[in-house]
């Protein structure tokens, strides 16, 4: 079974205060696959948040977000990051920012060989060009692999 997330909105800045608006094209409204692991603990986080949701009933205002602040209004990016920070480090994992997992994903697709137009799509870029100009690192080991096959191929 193909677990998905729907993405509809995102949190700007506008005017000095965080704001839930439409996303930018029509494009990026859209249902996006999730790994089994991915989507396990998401729906743990989302139990746990409903929990947190009823306990703070009165004060509670909900944006449907994922990650909202402590009263389920759009968190401020400083403090999303702090928390990022904390999991982190608590978890062991070496000093990376939130964004550079989005990085480490697309770069670990790219070399596991997945077609770049499909990357693109998960990535959510709006031409493949981006995808393959900033995340296609030729390393050392895929070329040896490539020219191997050529090697074999003119053998």
């Amino acid at each position: 079974m193909v677990r998905h997330t729907a993405i509809g909105q995102t949190v700007q800045r506008a005017g000095g205060k965080l704001r839930l608006q439409d996303t930018k094209t029509e494009e990026s409204d859209s249902v996006l696959p999730l790994p089994d692991w991915t989507w396990l603990v998401l729906l743990d986080h989302q139990e746990r948040q409903r929990v947190e949701c009823e306990r703070l009933a009165e004060v509670w205002q909900d944006h449907g977000l994922v990650f909202p602040s402590e009263v389920g209004t759009p968190m401020e990016p400083r403090n999303l990051n702090r928390h990022f920070a904390a999991l982190r480090e608590a978890a062991g994992c070496p000093d990376v920012r939130l964004h550079d997992l989005r990085h480490t994903v697309v770069s670990l697709l790219m070399e596991l060989g997945v077609p770049p137009h499909v990357v693109q799509a998960i990535a959510r870029h709006a031409d493949v060009k981006i995808t393959l100009k900033i995340y296609s690192h030729a390393n050392l080991d895929v070329m040896r692999q490539a020219l191997g096959k050529l090697d074999g191929r003119l053998s």
